[in-house]
């Protein structure tokens, strides 16, 4: 039997008709590379971190579980809780039992089989809005569907639209995400934290008045004691470990005694709005937990896609930025991540959710970063990498005036004491927390426990809502720059104040007394500046010596050369 050749490309070219040959056969070789790289984002993700698994377990052999464990449990569920307050309030559809569950889920899912177990997921702020805006636009029809079947569909369309985009590598379009976008996104999230903070206290007025100013104090309280936890740990006032201790568990205690509060003295008969929970594994107006979505009318089905595709392009975002942020460059990580995969997965929990009526969990901003701050390992930094950072400023033999100004001014924005202050050196990368964070979601869910749940004060969780979201602003960068923006203005400000001083001075009759007003400058700039709201570098960078060291050391040298 005569075996068919294919020709050479080489022959292609020199045949008649080369131009359709090749044609031909990049057409084959298109579908085949498709083909082959289809779901390769989820199969290298895989690749990457099934090394890393077991280790992920052993390595959570560290005393930082324990207090990330205590911080993000109450960061992520008693936010989640109130978020949800609205939507369960308005549908009667769901209740504590369903945001708690919701959260255990995601934490299961992606503590034990996610690539990216550091990033924490839940029910946030923008999916209750999104699931109440639904109810809000189906309630109005004449023959309104039921609602959880509908939201069932949502979910379900979400999910096979996540599974797409991971095995078609759409993931990668994250490579276009920068600060740019995870700033704005964090700078708007924590506003929403202190906007929904005001939120919760303002709708207490409803009720009650003086309850209303009673969570008012309490929300105040809860502030003002977790600032202070913080500031203590940002001090050398105590030991090392006490310090982390108040970093580690400052929120929590704070919690705990201003929910406490509420019902000492006379705050007790002012009888403050709490927490409204149902009762244990019980699901909203006794229905099953299974969700029969697939008994939906079919033109319902159809009008569910359009919201579906609204969810993807939130979760997309907001789920990938989360992880994208809890995996930061201040972070010392070691582990590779796993984005297609994790998405993937993302879609398998959007569908579980609607199968058995929960609202939809994805990455949590600002619980995943804080998570991985809660996970860092504190030390001095090696020598190699101080050596490595003063390497860079050291000036050239070859380089020109220019090129050595520029390096002193570098290294005047170096601090050496680096050496001698702790520094980031680790981040214990396992996936207990998570795992266990979710685990005490469902130990919520008895009835004991349910039961010291509802007794949390509203009024604290407003002020758990302004921590988190002040918090978060402090170091977000948008923040960092308008700080630095005014910084810059306040130093121009004072320039120009005594510039102004100096010129009045001058045309009046004390103009005799100018040159005092000038000498003045000198110790303005030497012991007042440097009180105020200026970091070193900020003056090394506003700020320097007129003439260079080489001159100065004639004089001993420049007091602001560092």
């Amino acid at each position: 039997m005569p075996v068919k050749v294919q020709p050479t490309e080489k022959q292609a070219k020199e045949s008649p008709g080369s131009s359709t040959l090749l044609q031909d056969a990049a057409a084959t070789r298109r579908p085949r590379s498709f083909v082959r790289k289809l779901g390769a984002g989820i199969i290298s993700d895989v690749r990457a971190r099934a090394p890393w698994y077991f280790s992920d377990w052993t390595d959570a052999w560290n005393y930082r579980v324990l207090p990330a464990t205590a911080l993000i449990f109450f960061a992520n569920v008693l936010p989640g809780i109130a978020f949800s307050l609205d939507l369960i309030e308005t549908t009667q559809q769901y209740t504590v039992a369903e945001v708690l569950i919701s959260s255990f889920m995601a934490a299961f899912v992606f503590s034990v089989f996610g690539a990216q177990p550091l990033t924490i997921a839940g029910v946030t702020g923008p999916i209750t809005v999104f699931n109440k805006t639904i109810y809000d636009i189906i309630n109005n029809q004449p023959d309104a569907p039921d609602y959880l079947h509908f939201v069932g569909w949502v979910y379900c369309w979400a999910a096979i639209i996540h599974w797409v985009t991971a095995i078609l590598n759409w993931c990668n379009f994250l490579k276009y995400v920068t600060l740019f976008s995870c700033d704005t996104f964090g700078f708007y999230i924590s506003w929403v934290y202190l906007q929904y903070g005001v939120q919760v206290i303002t709708r207490q007025f409803n009720g009650d008045f003086e309850g209303a100013l009673v969570g008012i104090i309490l929300a105040l309280l809860m502030l003002v004691t977790s600032f202070l936890f913080q500031r203590l740990s940002e001090t050398t006032l105590f030991h090392r470990h006490i310090r982390r201790f108040f970093s580690d568990y400052g929120m929590p205690i704070s919690l705990i005694a201003t929910s406490s509060m509420a019902y000492w003295g006379r705050f007790n008969t002012s009888d403050p709005t709490t927490l409204p929970v149902g009762g244990a594994f019980q699901a909203a107006n006794g229905r099953v937990w299974l969700v029969k979505f697939w008994e939906l009318d079919g033109k319902w089905i159809g009008i569910a896609l359009p919201f579906g595709i609204i969810l993807w392009i939130l979760f997309f975002f907001d789920h990938n930025v989360s992880s994208l942020i809890a995996q930061g460059s201040q972070f010392p990580l070691r582990k590779p991540p796993g984005f297609h995969y994790d998405f993937f997965l993302l879609g398998i929990t959007t569908f579980i959710a609607g199968l058995i009526g929960v609202p939809a969990p994805n990455g949590l901003i600002p619980q995943a970063p804080i998570h991985t701050a809660s996970l860092l390992v504190m030390g001095k930094p090696l020598q190699k990498d101080i050596d490595e950072e003063v390497q860079i400023t050291k000036p050239s033999s070859q380089s020109g005036n220019d090129s050595n100004n520029a390096v002193i001014r570098m290294e005047k924005r170096f601090d050496y004491s680096i050496s001698q202050q702790e520094a980031p050196i680790a981040v214990v990368e396992q996936r207990v927390s998570n795992l266990a964070q979710g685990s005490l979601c469902l130990v919520l869910l008895t009835g004991p426990f349910l039961h010291v749940l509802g007794l949390v004060p509203r009024g604290v969780l407003a002020g758990l809502f302004w921590f988190m979201g002040a918090n978060a602003l402090k170091g977000n960068g948008v923040t960092t720059k308008l700080l630095q923006e005014i910084r810059l203005l306040m130093f121009v400000a004072i320039q120009l104040v005594a510039f102004g001083a100096t010129f009045v001075v001058t045309q009046s009759i004390a103009a005799i007394g100018f040159p005092i007003i000038i000498l003045l400058l000198v110790p303005l700039r030497t012991y007042v500046i440097p009180r105020l709201p200026f970091t070193q570098e900020e003056l090394s960078i506003l700020d320097g010596p007129t003439a260079s060291p080489f001159t100065m050391e004639s004089v001993g040298g420049s007091l602001h050369a560092t």
